[in-house]
């Protein structure tokens, strides 16, 4: 973290939503700020941070303008903002009203709805819940292999353009929305190998540089 104030700041923890923006603002080359939040000690849900997000949830990003704080919660809201303003080359997305872009929309709510809260659940029952209930643990990562099938046809309709990513010829916040869930699928005993594209897919995203940095904040990845 820069001993210097950057106009962005990241409230973050090492979950698979904390890393999606860490991710997305080194791939952008962005400089920036970051507070480690204990949501293990319920730090997220003191009187100050939930000034900034009234959910008491991570990540939280706080941009510091001529005109004020623009403070923004929830993943997709944050990385929406983040290419909006700062990728205006759309490196990693589309122009708006292109056929790309709405795809770019559909895939990232496929993981906001479904992808990440169903593979939480499974976690939580898997890993997390103070009694094993085998129809929690059964419901749940069912649903999550269901869903990384659709993951896996997503990049079969594109693969027939030549393409390797979700949408389009490049990566977007859409695939690296969804690239933290796949890294913790070990804990489910889950191998991402048996949806070949989808390992490809993360395979190369996770051997670039500026993905294996955002996996270092605010710590290391336990994924």
């Amino acid at each position: 973290m820069s001993s210097v104030a950057n106009s962005l700041k990241l409230y973050t923890c090492t979950t698979p939503n904390g890393y999606k923006v860490s991710i997305l603002l080194e791939l952008l080359g962005l400089k920036y700020d970051f507070q480690y939040i204990n949501i293990r000690e319920n730090e997220q849900k003191q009187e100050w941070f939930l000034k900034l997000n009234p959910n008491g949830r991570i990540p939280t990003l706080v941009d510091s303008t001529a005109d004020g704080d623009i403070i923004i919660s929830e993943t997709a809201a944050i990385m929406q903002y983040l290419v909006d303003k700062y990728d205006t080359k759309h490196k990693l997305s589309y122009p708006v009203g292109t056929k790309e872009y709405y795809l770019q929309l559909e895939t990232l709510y496929f993981q906001m709805a479904g992808l990440g809260p169903m593979q939480g659940q499974a976690n939580h029952f898997v890993r997390f819940a103070p009694e094993k209930i085998p129809y929690g643990i059964t419901r749940y990562t069912e649903e999550t292999k269901r869903l990384y099938s659709v993951l896996e046809e997503y990049l079969a309709r594109n693969s027939k353009n030549g393409s390797l990513y979700l949408v389009g010829d490049h990566y977007s916040i859409s695939d690296i929305a969804v690239f933290p869930w796949a890294s913790g699928l070990r804990f489910l005993e889950i191998d991402v190998a048996e949806y070949p594209l989808v390992s490809k897919w993360y395979q190369t995203l996770a051997a670039l540089p500026e993905v294996q940095k955002g996996l270092t904040i605010p710590k290391p990845s336990p994924f």
